[in-house]
């Protein structure tokens, strides 16, 4: 008996079926049988499906003599049906990479609930991947297994029936099955729900329902929508026949409510002059299930009284009052857009005709977020060594809360803004400043950087129109004949950025300010910023930070977290940062993978770390200043290499052990050779190569050469290599490494399997 049925009926999904069965078959879970469903399918489905089970034994096909519909289609499928647990996928969307796995130790750790609840992404054809809106519900956080009554807010996830597993016996038990015609989940869903005597959540998004352009049923025109009646009459049915549940009505009455006016607002479902008929038989169910004495929302008093009196015509008004309102608005807006950045040019123009002030340093961080990076080192050094200089910090208002209290703060094209790049003497960016900054003589541009270059940057990305994405090479070099000094960390930089960026400007080989904290940090402020991250006691924090994929139009995290912390064991933690590029987390939060995505200094998230985990990211340069292990991840290097070119081979020069899959990665971690002696050796060559200068008076020998006007014979020595103490890691005290409690499995053997 298998653990897991997975159903898949199909219906004119030809163009997604394989990659929709190919999901399930490839789960790192194994022990799953596929009952793929051809619902008379008038295209290849069913051939699709017969090739898949010619393959692979665990397909077990089944071809429907006459059409029956989505729902009839998965009765056909539940009959059939004998693994411990049923799962319904439908023939166009996709199970996640180990998400089966997830799911089965789920259901270990929660006692074999009725019901497991997981979440879903939608996905579209753009490649943008966006995740379920209130996956607040799906917290793994409390006791578990529940009731409904215990988690109500269930009720408020999608009603559908693939987001769910659902124990078979349990469903054979109660005698569910899906009703025939549209919305079928419905009376499935609320019933199911319901019933349970235990359901548990996994906060994991184990399916990408794929949002197609065309083709989706839900979004054709048809008088099948009226289903919707039909379907919420089994729904309060089946509450009249079980008394005790009669405390959901009020819950399954808004629900209703809510689903019935969504319907009738899509113009694209029902048929032209069926709309008011909809609406009578709207109004004749909101009267025949409306619970007396119950409170309606706010929010939702308006739906409710349309919904209550058919007001047909008062909502049609009202839909083209607020569309005119809409179109008013944008109008407005783009009148008053006009207008202020008219007054903000007339303004600029004013400043640069008034004198600069050589007591202002204006200062600025990856295009407006918070303090940070070698702009920030500098600004705190500005501080220090040149007191006599006020120093403002450029920033969009969600990171103002990162300016120190003592450094003005500046939101983008403002008065304020623009009038501080035209009358300030220093202006340090470590990208860009502003496209429309005209350089006035005597103004002194700063440009740090971010990082020695291990990928293509400047002028070498011409032959590489993935990762160029359209970049204007002209409108690049004149904002590189702004610049006065270009920062540099080693000679690699040195002689890269001459090349890539070409200028008259004058390159300080200094080495990198944002690295000073390394070998200016105690012991007592790795203790502290491990506890602020909620790092527990005896553990060893892994930081994974992977860079951008100019090859993809999506983040996708090449390693699951989950599954290698269950394979190394409970002494383990990850901090999961993903690229700034991004803007959202590389996998969901819990105790042992922290997602630090939105921590406002990476220098912090390094010094609470213990090792580092990368792949192409600069970070690993900067890392290495601390003298801790790291391993590189290089699973995909021969795509990274086509899209974006490197300036070396990093598996032939790397600063620590290389992992070429995520099974050798849990292996070097498992073994100890993320710190054996190979790795040292490697991270000394790596060093000697890549941290000459960065001793920690890096922002010093700027500030006193740009600003103090000192010559170089005058500029603190830089203390050599051997000669530098970088604060600890935590796990430095620990005698050995910790050993992995679950052994590496030869074949697919999953958690569950072993435990």
């Amino acid at each position: 008996m298998p653990r897991f049925s997975v159903i898949v009926p199909a219906y004119k999904v030809q163009a997604y079926l394989h990659e929709c069965l190919e999901s399930v078959l490839s789960q790192s879970y194994p022990d799953l049988e596929l009952i793929a469903v051809d619902d008379c399918s008038p295209d290849g489905s069913g051939a699709v499906i017969d090739e898949f089970a010619a393959r692979d034994p665990r397909v077990r096909p089944l071809h429907l003599a006459e059409n029956q519909g989505l729902g009839g289609a998965r009765n056909a499928g539940l009959e059939r049906a004998s693994g411990d647990y049923v799962v319904f996928l439908d023939g166009d969307d996709t199970l996640t990479p180990h998400a089966l796995r997830s799911i089965a130790d789920r259901l270990k750790e929660t006692g074999e609930p009725d019901v497991i609840v997981y979440d879903y992404a939608r996905t579209y054809w753009s490649g943008e991947s966006v995740r379920n809106v209130v996956s607040v519900q799906l917290t793994e956080q409390g006791p578990a297994p529940f009731r409904l009554e215990d988690r109500p807010g269930l009720l408020h996830v999608l009603m559908v029936a693939w987001n769910k597993a659902y124990r078979r016996e349990f469903v054979e038990r109660e005698g569910f099955a899906f009703p025939p015609g549209y919305y079928e989940d419905t009376p499935w869903t609320f019933p199911v729900l319901m019933a349970a005597e235990s359901i548990s959540t996994l906060d994991r998004v184990c399916v990408h329902y794929r949002q197609r352009r065309q083709g989706n049923i839900l979004g054709t025109t048809s008088r099948k929508h009226f289903d919707v009646f039909e379907q919420y009459d089994r729904v309060f049915a089946f509450v009249d026949a079980h008394p005790e549940l009669a405390r959901w009505r009020p819950v399954l009455f808004r629900r209703m409510v809510d689903h019935l006016t969504k319907v009738f607002a899509r113009r694209d479902r029902l048929p032209r002059g069926s709309r008011a008929e909809f609406l009578r038989k709207a109004r004749a169910h909101y009267r025949r299930y409306r619970v007396p004495g119950v409170q309606v929302p706010l929010s939702s008093r308006l739906r409710h009284t349309l919904i209550r009196w058919g007001l047909h015509r008062t909502y049609r008004a009202l839909q083209s009052g607020a569309a005119v309102h809409r179109r008013s608005v944008k109008l407005t807006v783009k009148l008053l857009r006009t207008l202020r950045a008219t007054a903000l040019r007339l303004h600029y123009r004013v400043q640069l005709r008034l004198p600069l002030r050589a007591d202002r340093a204006v200062f600025a961080a990856y295009d407006g977020r918070g303090h940070g990076c070698n702009p920030g080192a500098l600004e705190e050094a500005f501080r220090t060594l040149a007191p006599h200089i006020r120093t403002a910090w450029i920033a969009r208002p969600a990171h103002h809360h990162t300016v120190p209290a003592s450094t003005g703060r500046l939101s983008p094209d403002t008065a304020a803004y623009w009038t501080a790049l035209a009358r300030s003497k220093y202006l340090v960016h470590n990208t860009d400043f502003d496209r429309r900054l005209v350089r006035r003589p005597g103004q002194v541009l700063v440009q740090t950087q971010h990082g020695t270059p291990l990928k293509h940057m400047g002028l070498d990305l011409q032959e590489r129109p993935a990762a160029a994405r359209n970049l204007d090479f002209d409108e690049l070099l004149d904002g590189v004949d702004q610049w006065d000094y270009v920062l540099s960390a080693n000679r690699h930089t040195t002689l890269t950025w001459e090349r890539v960026y070409p200028g008259g400007y004058t390159t300080l080989e200094y080495g990198q300010p944002r690295n000073d904290v390394f070998q200016k940090a105690t012991s007592a402020d790795v203790a502290r910023l491990r506890e602020s991250l909620g790092i527990p006691a005896d553990t060893v924090a892994i930081l994974y930070a992977p860079t951008h994929r100019d090859y993809r139009r999506t983040q996708r995290s090449a390693l699951d977290l989950e599954r290698v912390l269950r394979r190394l064991g409970p002494r383990y933690v990850v901090l999961a940062r993903a690229h700034h590029a991004y803007g959202g987390p590389l996998a969901a939060g819990s105790n042992r993978v922290i997602d630090v995505s939105g921590h406002p200094s990476v220098e912090s998230l390094c010094l609470a770390s213990d090792a580092l985990v990368t792949d192409y990211s600069s970070l690993m340069f900067d890392y290495a200043n601390l003298d801790r292990p790291i391993v590189v991840h290089t699973d995909d290097w021969a795509a990274f290499e086509a899209s974006r070119g490197t300036y070396f081979d990093l598996r032939s020069f790397p600063p620590g052990a290389v992992a070429r899959n995520e099974d050798e990665l849990i292996d070097i971690f498992a073994t100890g050779h993320w710190r054996g002696s190979r790795s040292i050796q490697l991270r000394t060559a790596f060093r000697e190569r890549f941290c000459p200068y960065d001793d920690g008076r890096a922002a010093e020998r700027v500030v006193r050469h740009v600003v103090l006007g000192e010559s170089e014979a005058t500029l603190p020595p830089v203390i050599p290599l051997a000669e530098r103490h970088p604060v600890p890691s935590a796990a430095a005290t620990l005698a050995r490494s910790p050993q992995a409690t679950v052994p590496q499995p030869a074949g697919p053997l999953t958690v569950t399997d072993i435990l």
